[in-house]
């Protein structure tokens, strides 16, 4: 009794069905359901003839199509898949035919329908090709499409060859059993290596006992398996030879498109060698031009028109931190124990000694995410995350203190500021009073229109910026007083100065406003990469604004007559963090080091 679902039906040798296969298993038998005339069927009619009871047997000629492996097509019709790949029209509405996707409810409807087992079928009659009958002495049951091929495969009713000799007659798989103990062609299984018995189940038995290669079968079985894995190791030699051939012709055929190739390239070498020698003489006239044009502007700078020209203010690299397995995005200063921390796309935060060693202290491990903001307030560092937390750390210990789930999305900067800590995340500013080790949410600054990647405290005001807006805020009220708009998208880095506020944009610009007045009064140019921070370096006589850009370059500008006076370049990547302290300037890049720059 076979676990799936079938129903024995009432033979009857008059019932006639023709059956027109569409698919690639030939012998199909009859499915007991009418044809649809239509080609294309659609989900709706489908389902609404799927409550007629398709497991009634139509004992009438009919002409069936198996429509399988249904597939839903742009136009809304069901097709099967082979048709609509072939067709290249709808043919009811002429559309383009594209499938989409399976239709499963389809498959599972047509796998419902009762067909009878091709056991219990045969060739009708009549002889018309493709036409079957019921056989009054075949298998008996009709089963579900679906459950088919499970129920052929144990059928009782299948045609089997006796496994002794294939000129016994023919048998169905219930007399088989039988069979066999009748059968007089069994073979002793030792008859590939020369034993010539062939009798009865009896006498195989009797032969067994006395047969010479029962004996040896283990020594028999270790040759064939050995004699087996060097066919196979010789198949894999086979291969192995077969593919080096493969690859020498293709070698040689590259070999020869190489050669082809490089008397292609010597040819255009010498028609370029002439143009490269003319290039190479204008390019010298052009760099005679510009020496003399830059001896003029020494010059002017030397005479007071642009400027004094101190040549003592001219920063160089004096060294280079390495040790971080990832860009540096963010930097800070520890003034007390001349200590630098620097944060990296490898989750940790490393401490430098910027005075005695030069080396790093410690490597503070503690977030899942990239270190993109670092912050003092006393002698705690606070440092923010694409981990969306913050943690506290202690700097006497360099030990972690606390760690605080500060915002849902990626902690992008941090600031303190009159015993507060101001967190700027996307679209929100979050202000924490700052409680020992503790962090405790005292307020939600809203209103803000784009990710928050830029905080500055200066004084009593804090200023924040987003996507072409700085907002200055009231650090005693923390109410909006004040909003600048900005050009360049987004605002990556903002720096104020005893006169000026200066931000630094995502399209390469530097914006300058007037502190008291908030009228904008220069625009900076001269990156060609987003501005991600500045830095002020101010002295009694001079004010100086560093900035570092993605076009791996850092320049020093002058706030008095707002002219670029100095373009460091030694970094090998995007320059993303910048840090001042006792007139050094530090500046982190994405190429994982962290350098020195002094006058």
């Amino acid at each position: 009794e076979t676990n799936y679902k079938q129903h024995r039906r009432t033979p009857s040798s008059s019932s006639t069905l023709t059956y027109s296969a569409r698919d690639d298993d030939d012998g199909m038998p009859p499915i007991s359901t009418p044809r649809r005339s239509d080609s294309a069927i659609s989900v709706r009619s489908l389902h609404s003839e799927s409550n007629m009871s398709l497991s009634l047997l139509f004992p009438i000629h009919m002409l069936i199509y198996v429509f399988k492996d249904p597939v839903i097509t742009t136009c809304g019709h069901t097709f099967c898949r082979r048709c609509a790949l072939t067709s290249e029209k709808c043919p009811v509405d002429n559309s383009k035919l594209t499938v989409v996707v399976n239709n499963i409810a389809v498959a599972e409807q047509i796998g419902e329908l009762f067909i009878h087992c091709k056991y219990g079928c045969r060739p009708a009659a009549s002889g018309k090709p493709g036409a079957f009958e019921v056989d009054p002495l075949g298998c008996p049951f009709t089963i579900k499409l679906s459950t088919r091929k499970d129920h052929e495969v144990s059928c009782d009713y299948r045609p089997v060859r006796c496994p002794n000799n294939p000129n016994c007659p023919p048998l169905l798989t219930m007399n088989l059993e039988a069979h066999l103990k009748e059968c007089e062609h069994i073979k002793c299984p030792h008859s590939k290596y020369g034993c010539t018995f062939i009798g009865n189940q009896d006498t195989y038995e009797t032969h067994l006992e006395v047969c010479k290669f029962e004996g040896l079968k283990e020594f028999l079985q270790q040759t064939d398996d050995r004699f087996h894995e060097m066919q196979v190791t010789l198949a894999q030699k086979d291969q192995d030879i077969s593919f080096l051939r493969s690859m020498l012709g293709k070698l040689s055929e590259k070999l020869d498109q190489l050669e082809k190739n490089l008397e292609l390239k010597f040819d255009v070498l010498d028609e370029n060698q002439s143009k490269l020698s003319e290039d190479l003489m204008e390019f010298r006239r052009d760099a005679s031009m510009l020496n003399d044009e830059l001896s003029h502007i020494n010059a002017r700078l030397n005479m007071g028109i642009l400027g004094s020209y101190d040549p003592q203010q001219i920063f160089k690299c004096k060294g280079t931190f390495v040790g971080h397995q990832g860009p540096v995005w963010c930097l800070c200063v520890y003034s007390t124990g001349d200590l630098l921390f620097s944060g990296s796309s490898d989750k940790s935060i490393k401490v430098w000694d910027t005075c005695t060693t030069y080396k790093c202290q410690k490597t503070l491990e503690g977030h899942d995410g990239i270190v993109l903001a670092l912050c003092i307030q006393g002698n705690k560092l606070y440092s923010g995350s694409a981990d969306c937390t913050i943690i506290v750390w202690d700097i006497q210990t360099l030990q972690k203190v606390n760690t605080i789930r500060a915002h849902d999305n990626p902690v992008c900067t941090l600031v303190s500021s009159h015993n507060m800590l101001f967190s700027g995340s996307l679209k929100a500013i979050k202000v924490w009073d700052i409680v020992g080790t503790e962090l405790k949410l005292k307020k939600e600054l809203t209103g803000l229109n784009h990710w928050v990647r830029a905080l500055v405290a200066s004084q009593n005001h804090l200023y924040s910026g987003s996507y072409q807006t700085i907002k200055i805020w009231d650090i005693r009220s923390l109410e909006c007083v004040h909003v600048l708009q900005t050009s360049g998208g987004s605002v990556y880095s903002i720096a104020v100065t005893n006169h000026h506020i200066v931000c630094g944009t995502y399209e390469n610009l530097i914006h300058v406003w007037d502190i008291e007045s908030k009228e904008q009064v220069r625009t900076l140019t001269g990156h060609v990469g987003t501005v991600y921070a500045l830095a002020v370096i101010s002295t009694p006589d001079q004010t100086k604004v560093f900035s570092a850009s993605y076009d791996r370059s850092l320049r020093v500008w002058s706030m008095d007559n707002m002219i670029c006076t100095q373009t460091l370049l030694r970094h090998q990547g995007s320059v993303t963090a910048l840090a001042v302290s006792r007139g050094r300037l530090f500046s982190g890049a994405v190429d994982s080091t962290v350098k020195v720059w002094t006058c």
